[in-house]
């Protein structure tokens, strides 16, 4: 028989650690590897698990960083609303996309100025209603489209080119990474093309957390003031209905959040604390109970007496079934 080797992966997630186990009555059946980190207002850290160090690509979880750019460069958005629509990765309900019309509009665009993939809605319900009047995958229905809705009124604000917005050297994307490196305090290492088709850029866990505590904990008449009280305020325009960012954000006064493809989750807190979780497989029914038992440790719970009712509510859609029923749960092993 022949022998099959495997060649060594360079990658440090390689490395990362057991942050949580899927158990099948009392049985471990799988695990999930990753990379928790967290700091203080002062740069201290409060959780270092695994590689926090190694650039990781955050993907959506950079969308508030992105948004404070578009501030920067003078993007104007007719309610708050809309300001935490630019920063989601929206269910694509109706008023997601009635919002992203709302800010093409006021600059003298319409849908067909977005370069963002086309997609249909996230939110099941609205993805059924969608198929059934037959109509076909649309940038405005995607995800994203909040976000290129953001950059092109920002292209206008500030008199840029509006057909080569997602090109890396386009002016306000040399911008957004200016505004990533500030807000992480680390130089850009890694920049790739997203899901949407706009640049990805890489950031340590470490930055990612140390950014998102800035903007939560940012002074009054900043961006990124203005970027936090949004998305704290109108969370379900940063997510959707029922969505676990939606809930964790509404339940968590001063918190907020952000979720990402290939399971990362960043949060902010109001004392400038950052987090940032990443599960080494992409694998995204780990990276909630990671982050929440990660809030835990962090001191979320004496924020309020509803936090740890969320914090448990959303812990108890981690269930594993059997014939429909739960035999079991995905739990984190952070102690």
């Amino acid at each position: 028989m022949p022998q099959i080797s495997l060649a060594p992966s360079d990658s440090p997630l390689a490395q990362a650690p057991v942050v949580a186990e899927v158990v099948r009555n009392d049985f471990v059946e799988s695990v999930h590897h990753g990379v928790v980190a967290a700091l203080d207002r002062d740069g201290s850290r409060l959780i270092a698990l695994g590689p926090v160090d190694a650039p990781i690509l955050p993907r959506s979880s950079l969308k508030p960083l992105q948004t404070v750019a578009m501030l920067r460069a003078g993007a104007e958005f007719a309610s708050e609303e809309l300001v935490a629509l630019s920063a989601a990765s929206h269910s694509g309900e109706d008023f997601h996309q009635e919002g992203a019309r709302r800010i093409l509009d006021a600059v003298g665009l319409d849908a067909t100025a977005l370069q963002n993939t086309p997609s249909r809605p996230l939110d099941d319900a609205a993805a059924r209603e969608f198929i059934q009047a037959g109509q076909e995958p649309t940038a405005l229905a995607q995800n994203c489209s909040g976000k290129h809705a953001g950059m092109l009124a920002a292209c206008v604000a500030a008199d840029w080119d509006t057909g080569t917005y997602l090109q890396a050297d386009h002016p306000l994307q040399r911008l957004i990474v200016e505004v990533i490196e500030e807000l992480t305090g680390e130089p850009v290492t890694v920049t790739t093309v997203d899901g949407c088709g706009a640049p990805a850029h890489g950031v340590t866990p470490v930055g990612l957390a140390r950014a998102f505590g800035r903007i939560a904990g940012a002074g009054e008449g900043t961006p990124e003031r203005r970027v936090a009280d949004a998305i704290a305020a109108h969370p379900e325009w940063l997510g959707g209905t029922g969505r676990d960012v939606t809930r964790l954000i509404a339940g968590v006064p001063g918190l907020i959040a952000k979720d990402g493809a290939e399971s990362v989750y960043a949060v902010g807190l109001a004392d400038g604390t950052g987090l940032t979780v990443k599960i080494a497989d992409g694998a995204e029914r780990a990276r909630v109970v990671v982050a929440t038992a990660a809030l835990r440790h962090l001191g979320a719970r004496e924020l309020g007496p509803e936090v740890g009712r969320v914090l448990a509510e959303l812990d108890a859609e981690a269930v594993v079934k059997g014939h429909g029923q739960k035999v079991g749960v995905v739990r984190a092993l952070l102690g």
